[in-house]
């Protein structure tokens, strides 16, 4: 079963009105939708502001206040847990949303910053790690080119120790 999800206005006197159901509703209302399995959304009539956590908090503080009764019943504890279950689900997708948006944020950032570094290098004539890479690409071309053309002659051509290069690139 597809639970539906009840858009519920508050207005500026702080009635709660269920779209869905086409009435008003109360906190205790809205607590047993959230046992039932309906999803919920509160919002601001006037200005449209998602005021859902706010609400499922004022109900869970209502819970709380109520306590346990005497008889052990388990009621208030399942009552409580579906609320909780409830409210970390609602929470998890904009949760989901900032770290997505951060990390936006943070490789933005990091392209800037790479942009910058470069554009500084290129004005201080220092080469820059491209630069570099495509010097190795070179010299690597032209070793290998040596080392065919004296191959043919039967004579070793003395290089340098690629090591040093390899490891210096690896940095």
């Amino acid at each position: 079963m597809a639970a539906q999800k009840h858009l519920i206005k508050k207005y500026a006197n702080r009635k709660l009105y269920d779209t869905l159901t086409s009435r008003y509703v109360t906190l205790d209302g809205i607590s047993q939708l959230v046992r039932e399995g309906h999803d919920i959304q509160v919002v601001e009539r006037d200005s449209g502001r998602d005021l859902t956590p706010l609400i499922l908090s004022q109900i869970v503080v209502g819970e709380e206040k109520r306590g346990a009764p005497d008889d052990g019943d388990e009621a208030p504890q399942l009552r409580g847990q579906a609320l909780f279950d409830y409210v970390r689900r609602t929470l998890s997708g904009p949760a989901a949303m900032v770290t997505s948006r951060m990390e936006r944020g943070r490789s933005d950032l990091e392209e800037l910053v790479d942009a910058a570094v470069e554009r500084a290098l290129i004005r201080l004539s220092i080469p820059t790690r491209r630069d570099v890479e495509a010097i190795h690409a070179r010299l690597d071309e032209l070793e290998a080119r040596i080392a065919h053309a004296t191959a043919g002659r039967g004579t070793s051509p003395r290089t340098t120790p690629s090591r040093t290069r390899t490891g210096a690139r690896a940095r």
